[in-house]
């Protein structure tokens, strides 16, 4: 994996994509293999050596944001904070995400999207080589879906980290990263950018189907639309009140046809 590339690994329930991230992290052991971040050997059973998940330089965003109910915001942040690191470090990282407000808060009196932000400021307190992120948008509605997406990325690209991203989310994942690995049963069966991943594929005959609005590209005098449909994006040319009335995210019927 390329550093400071934004990875999000791809597939169906079961398909090993929280256990891949349980290991880079050290919370499972591989059966076999090596686990290298830059320079550092995490894992090397002929070698002996299992660094242990404190001592591995990750932040690990969980599903259910794993935050401590009965201390504050700031307390969370505090809490994981290396007893070397620089004193403003969990003020700067209050500021970015935009917490400082809720510092004194305890996470139960907090919506979801601002307790997932707590638990990705957390993981970015111990300034992370790797950072990762399992299914964090799973239980938020779209709107705030959206809206923390655009922050991971803000974030991400801020602190030049190398991101892991795990969803089985095909709009998400497009619009969100660099490269794509696909896993199926603990295997690797696809990997590349999403163009590489998606966009070449060919669709023959004549198809009415549901898709989802990605994104709205205007060049010139032209509006394109990236639609989503299935797990295919589909480029649609809009009209000036196409392009007004269209909002990213709108489910729209796409007629395929071949030319």
């Amino acid at each position: 994996i390329e550093k400071g590339k934004f990875i999000s690994v791809y597939g169906k329930s079961g398909a090993g994509k929280t256990t891949f991230l349980k290991m880079l992290a050290g919370l499972i052991e591989p059966e076999d293999g090596i686990i290298k971040a830059e320079k550092e050997i995490w894992y090397d059973p002929k070698k002996r050596i299992a660094v242990s998940p404190q001592k591995r330089n990750i932040g690990f965003v969980f599903q259910d944001y794993a935050l401590f109910p009965n201390i504050t915001v700031k307390e969370n942040l505090e809490f994981v904070k290396p007893t070397k690191q620089n004193k403003d470090r969990v003020k700067e990282i209050l500021d970015i995400t935009g917490l400082f407000e809720l510092a004194s808060r305890f996470p139960g009196t907090l919506s979801g999207g601002q307790q997932q932000r707590v638990a990705l400021a957390r993981a970015l307190v111990r300034e992370p080589k790797l950072l990762l992120l399992d299914e964090p948008f799973s239980a938020l509605d779209n709107e705030m879906r959206v809206h923390l997406q655009k922050e991971i990325v803000r974030i991400h690209k801020h602190f030049g980290l190398t991101t892991l991203l795990v969803s089985h989310d095909f709009y998400e994942i497009t619009r969100l990263s660099d490269f794509i690995v696909e896993l199926d049963f603990g295997k690797i069966v696809k990997q590349g950018t999403p163009s590489e991943i998606f966009d070449k594929k060919k669709i023959n005959g004549k198809l009415q189907s549901i898709g989802r609005v990605e994104e709205i590209i205007r060049e010139e005098n032209i509006f394109i639309a990236r639609v989503v449909v299935g797990n295919r994006i589909v480029n649609v040319i809009l009209t000036m009140e196409e392009a007004l009335e269209i909002r990213i995210g709108d489910k729209v019927l796409v007629v395929l046809e071949e030319n």
